[in-house]
């Protein structure tokens, strides 16, 4: 081209992409917008009408509780629901999302109790209340959970989850509570209820016993005491002639009043040993593999092994308590162990489930002299919180000479999870259900191992959890439930409940709702004429407990999926986080299993709980807690789908700023991608399938075929970490660093309707149509404005959630995927030798440049027969394709690491550069319409006019 040849600006004469799909996302202001369309059109009821009729699969939505703004940790659990239901939608089953509330418990009430207390001055006013104030007191519970079911609706919506919102399950309706009474009638019918004594977990705090799924456990620290029994009685008598004592250890010497027995271990050795300090010398017995471990914890300045005997031997003696006016019997336990303490054993059955089975065995009372405030009825510390007790009963053992050593130790120990203050084992009486009567352990391990569980451990867990479980404990001493619906005889305490009184019970409930039970007077529940079966007694008193509330939730697989026409029994899933092994999977197995012999679920999914970067617990004090509101206003709920995405939910899941930054940056590499696509169909017309296709369009429908696929089996897996990965990859490797950067000369610059332009649109729309189905069970909102941007919507759904899973990449073919794999590693190859040039500053822009391919012998077939592509594939100007035969160039030379033999140089590209496609080749100059023009330019002018 002459130098005095004046360029022009061709910029107008290019096919630049163009679309409304805007770079910014904007997200937090166009979510909520895309919700309202939703929400217009009855996108979630047009979605079930597509799918009726076909096969159905229930996801079960486990309860969250009524109280509060969701947190992280709910919305998580959310999310994670709403990816399977999409999912499986998109799959094209009949997905029907119904979600629930767990409207009972303490939470709420004791938020009611303390705005009553402060408006009336009542102490407990809902721990034991009666009459109008219990009813005053259940309205506003009610009124409570109304309120929060109304605040979580929305925050769930606004995550994007769909489901019939408008028609949710609640434990507090009178349908359900009624069917709560009916699943009660099931176990007590059959024999599996029993009223009984026995030690259960119990919140002196909330003044309430507690579920195993309502403990937790956190660092507490206890004093840690050696005390000394006198014996009494032995088989050695010469052993209670010269006073020896037996030592046992305890880090709650609060219960050292309920002592009544001292357990041994049947098959341990235990030593009689003389202890000398400070000039005394005194005779104990405890375990001999323990002995020094004792001395030292102890200071005993010297001791001496006497003699050993079988702990079996110490049966039937007994020991003078050091401060109660009672004995203390020894007895064997095959539970005693040696890693700590003395191998002789405080037994307290009031305040031990082992402590009471033992005591059972022997005959011993369940002693528990305590309040339900934890507060001791009798003896020395009568009015002393059990706590506060500890420092006086160990200041009264050391002034008596039976406390050995003392010292803090910091260690695991239960606390309400509630209320957060430590708790205690209180035997009082209470309602069991028996894990043991008809065989409902056996039919729940069994059940156990027929359900799949996701992760694979957690098969071992819940057989362990169901293994180990005690009789459960379902009665409450507080007020906001659904009351147990039995009777007492007035005569002689007997519990009276039979077939009749449940069924009219359940009746009278599914009209006028649980509060009735507290409304009506007693005999309006009683059939005419009942009397008690064993005095005769005609006169009955009300059961003033309710329900454990993992009863509640429990019964909700029958009460819900049975009663509900979309749903069916049993569940597909449940997913929840891996506290429910104790909780809700645990309390609907047992339910379901007595109700209908079988588990509630097929399969069970459980994720881990979310915790800062450094694996740390998220709470207030540490200021680590990241609101998903927060995430919302600043990111947009796409972000926090996406980091619920990317992180593998089997374990605990780390959440930050930073994190969710660079769930932000990943999310921007999607949306970019989505927007060139789009942006290169904006002249798209349907009818052009039947176009040859390009080699490349053909790798690249090839490629997506192998993206369906593998996406489709991640998300069946519920492997979400996966499904993340795979999509951020495909589009920011795949797509926009392969595809979409060889594509661009050929979108931009051939004429519009080029058959290779054609071609590649066609491959892009595919692609596009295919995008938007798989990611829009993660990304919603971003999948449905790709959909509704996408060109020819002709016959095509009006949501993306309306359309399914469809396969439009192509079927792998071995032969063509092998050469483009070696294409694309001599891409490779290219690339680094170019990056070398400019380096060196021997070419700047590739186009600049021309690739000499120089092979140690023969080029590959398949390199000859691309040889016309390869400039696009390199993006350079030009490409020379040789053998090491030719004289070489002196220019350093790139040696393959993919090719043996292969060496790559970098040259200045022939010719001038193209003012229009920045091209260089020596056709420039050639038209004298466009002397500024290479040859294929030149001609897409003149067919343009310009």
């Amino acid at each position: 081209m002459a130098n005095n040849v004046k360029q022009r600006d061709y910029k107008s004469t290019l096919n630049l992409p163009r679309t409304e799909f805007s770079m910014k996302a904007q997200l937090p202001r166009r979510e909520p917008e895309q919700l309202e369309r939703w929400e217009a059109m009855g996108l979630y009821e047009k979605i079930l009408e597509a799918r009726r009729g076909s096969p159905a699969f229930v996801l079960h939505d486990g309860p969250p509780y009524a109280n509060g703004n969701i947190h992280l940790g709910t919305a998580l659990n959310k999310i994670l629901k709403d990816f399977i239901v999409k999912a499986k939608t998109m799959e094209g089953l009949f997905c029907p999302y119904v979600p629930g509330w767990d409207c009972h418990g303490l939470p709420i009430e004791l938020k009611v109790e303390e705005a009553m207390r402060k408006e009336k001055g009542a102490e407990g006013a809902l721990s034991a209340p009666s009459g109008d104030r219990r009813l005053e007191a259940r309205r506003r519970c009610r009124e409570h959970a109304e309120r929060f079911i109304r605040v979580q609706r929305d925050e769930f919506k606004r995550l994007g989850v769909f489901g019939a919102w408008e028609k949710p399950y609640l434990t507090m309706d009178p349908d359900y509570q009624a069917s709560i009474v009916e699943q009660f009638a099931h176990f007590y019918l059959n024999g599996n209820v029993y009223r009984g004594r026995r030690p259960v977990y119990w919140c002196a705090s909330c003044a309430t016993a507690l579920a195993e799924a309502e403990v937790e456990y956190d660092d507490h620290t206890s004093p840690s005491v050696y005390v000394a029994f006198p014996l009494k009685k032995f088989f050695k008598t010469e052993l209670v002639e010269r006073s020896a004592s037996v030592l046992i250890w305890t880090t709650t010497p609060w219960t050292l009043p309920a002592n009544l027995a001292i357990a041994f271990h049947p098959e341990l050795r235990y030593a009689v040993v003389r202890a000398a300090k400070g000039g005394e010398e005194n005779l104990y017995i405890l375990y001999e593999g323990l002995v020094e471990s004792v001395r030292a914890a102890c200071g005993w300045d010297g001791v001496e092994v006497l003699e050993t005997f079988e702990g079996k031997e110490a049966e039937g003696g007994a020991c003078r308590h050091p401060f109660m006016e009672s004995d203390s019997l020894l007895v064997l336990a095959d539970y005693v162990t040696t890693e700590q303490g003395t191998g002789c054993v405080h037994t307290a059955p009031g305040h031990g489930l082992e402590d009471f089975v033992t005591g059972q065995k022997y005959g011993l009372e369940p002693y528990a002299p305590l309040d339900d405030r934890g507060v001791f009825l009798e003896g020395p510390w009568k009015g002393m919180n059990v706590f506060d007790a500890n420092a006086p009963i160990c200041a009264r053992l050391r002034e008596d000479g039976f406390l050995l050593a003392q010292s803090d130790l910091s260690h695991s120990y239960p606390h309400c999870w509630r209320c957060k203050r430590p708790i205690v084992f209180r035997s009082t009486p209470q309602w069991f259900i028996s894990m043991q009567h008809d065989g409902l352990r056996e039919k729940a391990l069994e059940a156990v191992a027929k359900t799949t569980w996701i992760p694979p451990w957690g098969e071992e867990r819940m057989h362990n959890t169901v293994r180990e479980r005690p009789d459960w404990c379902i009665s409450r001493q507080r007020a906001w439930g659904v009351p147990i619906p039995v009777f007492y005889c007035a005569g002689c305490e007997e519990p009276y409940a039979t077939k009749e009184t449940l069924a009219r019970i359940a009746e009278i409930f599914r009209e006028e709702g649980a509060d009735s039970w507290y409304r009506r007077e007693g005999a309006h529940f009683l059939p005419r004429g009942a009397a008690c079966p064993k005095c005769g007694h005609k006169q009955f008193r009300r059961e003033e407990d309710i329900l454990d509330v993992w009863f509640d939730s429990g019964a909700s697989s029958l009460t819900v999926l049975e009663a509900h026409p979309d749903l069916h029994w049993p569940a597909d899933v449940y997913l929840e986080g891996t506290d429910q092994y104790r909780g809700w999977f645990n309390s609907s197995l047992m339910v379901a299993l007595r109700a209908r012999g079988e588990a509630p679920y097929r399969t069970v999914v459980t994720h881990g709980f979310t915790v800062d970067e450094q694996g740390h617990k998220m709470s207030k004090s540490l200021g680590n807690v990241i609101a998903p509101q927060e995430v919302e206003e600043k990111y947009g709920a796409e972000i926090l789908r996406l980091w619920v995405a990317m992180t593998d939910y089997r374990s605990d899941m780390a959440v930050s700023h930073a994190m969710l930054g660079r769930c932000a940056e990943s999310y921007r590499k999607i949306r970019n991608t989505c927007r060139y696509l789009l942006g290169n169909l904006f002249d798209y017309e349907q009818g052009c399938a039947g176009e040859e296709l390009e080699p490349l369009d053909r790798w690249a429908l090839t490629r997506l075929g192998e993206f369906e696929k593998t996406m489709c089996r991640a998300y069946a897996a519920y492997e979400f970490h996966r499904v993340y990965h795979l999509l951020v990859n495909f589009c920011s490797v795949d797509l926009s660093a392969q595809y979409f950067d060889i594509l661009k000369d050929r979108l931009y610059c051939s004429s519009a309707n080029a058959p290779e332009r054609r071609s590649a649109q066609h491959a892009l729309h595919l692609i596009g149509a295919s995008l938007a189905r798989l990611m829009a069970p993660i990304l919603p909102f971003t999948a449905e404005e790709v959909w509704q941007n996408l060109p020819a919507k002709e016959g095509r759904e009006e949501s993306v959630h309306l359309a399914k899973f469809k396969s439009f990449g192509l079927e792998r073919d071995e032969k063509f995927r092998a050469r483009w794999d070696n294409l694309f590693r001599l891409r490779d190859d290219a690339l680094k030798a170019l990056e070398l040039a400019r380096a060196q500053k021997a070419v700047g822009n590739s186009l600049t440049a021309k690739v000499a391919l120089t092979w140690d012998g023969a080029p590959p077939d398949w390199v000859r027969e691309a040889e016309n592509f390869l400039p696009s594939l390199f993006i350079v100007s030009q490409v020379e394709n040789g053998s090491n035969e030719n004289p070489a160039p002196r220019e350093p030379a790139h040696q393959s690491e993919n090719f043996p033999g292969l060496s790559v140089r970098v040259l200045p590209a022939e010719g001038e550069k193209c003012a229009r496609c920045w091209m260089h080749s020596p056709s420039v100059g050639g038209d004298s319409e466009h002397p500024d023009a290479c040859a294929r330019c030149a001609g897409v002018l003149g067919e343009l006019g310009a």
